[in-house]
């Protein structure tokens, strides 16, 4: 443990007064003294290997049949700003009808989800050797806010129209259709029409992250889940 608040503290300091080359080879002479083979390219790329290994896992999970609806976690539930309205409709007797239209949204992210894969992946690759080590030096989520900052815009251009179509393909949209148009037909209530593709984008974009900053901490906490050797010299055995 003292070692890897030495290691911290020194990196803070060169970090602040070295160039990107100069902190290379510096870095290179106090990251695990004892152990002469792990360089500053290990930990580089031993934070790559443990964020392929947590955007995998949780792609894989939030991907599958129940990835949303079976995780109270994450699950996608009616839009807030549509509360009154769920309140209402079950109230006439439609929470069936309500409870078909939230699982078809949690459907249709799961379809959606398996295509951020590839779009962590780039980020990954991307990543500098001081983006590496500020992640090492950062918090339990750090892996998992650089990934949600570069690959945000990203997610929402390609999950939306999978969403549309896959919202389409599982019945939401002609399940929501069918609700709002009971529901604004109610007398004195404020017509409601919440832009469904967006919202289920967003939420689905979420719960994915929620994923990953889970499978991070676990990397980072638990020595069983550090499944190699370069992860086992970067985080420790």
């Amino acid at each position: 443990m003292m070692k890897k608040i030495c290691f911290l503290l020194f990196i803070t300091i060169i970090c602040t007064q070295y160039t990107d080359a100069q902190l290379l080879k510096d870095a290179k002479k106090f990251l695990n003294p004892k152990n002469k083979g792990f360089t500053e390219k290990d930990a580089a790329d031993g934070i790559k290997e443990a964020l392929v290994n947590g955007t995998g896992a949780s792609v894989i999970l939030v991907s599958a049949t129940d990835g949303y609806w079976g995780n109270p976690e994450i699950k996608i539930p009616f839009p807030a700003e549509a509360k009154d309205m769920e309140s209402k409709l079950r109230a006439m007797g439609m929470g069936k009808k309500v409870d078909e239209f939230n699982e078809s949204m949690n459907r249709a992210a799961e379809k959606a989800a398996i295509e951020a894969k590839n779009i962590f992946i780039t980020a990954i690759k991307n990543m500098t050797v001081r983006d590496a080590i500020n992640i090492v030096k950062g918090s339990d989520n750090a892996a998992t806010m650089y990934l949600k900052n570069n690959t945000s815009p990203d997610l929402i251009a390609k999950f939306t129209p999978i969403i549309k179509t896959s919202l389409d393909n599982v019945n939401a949209t002609k399940y929501w259709s069918d609700l709002i148009s009971v529901y604004n037909k109610i007398p004195l209530i404020k017509k409601m029409n919440p832009d469904l593709p967006q919202y289920v984008t967003q939420k689905g974009i979420d719960g994915l992250f929620i994923m990953i900053a889970k499978e991070e901490l676990k990397i980072r906490k638990d020595p069983a889940a550090r499944t190699s050797e370069l992860l086992k010299k970067v985080f420790g055995t």
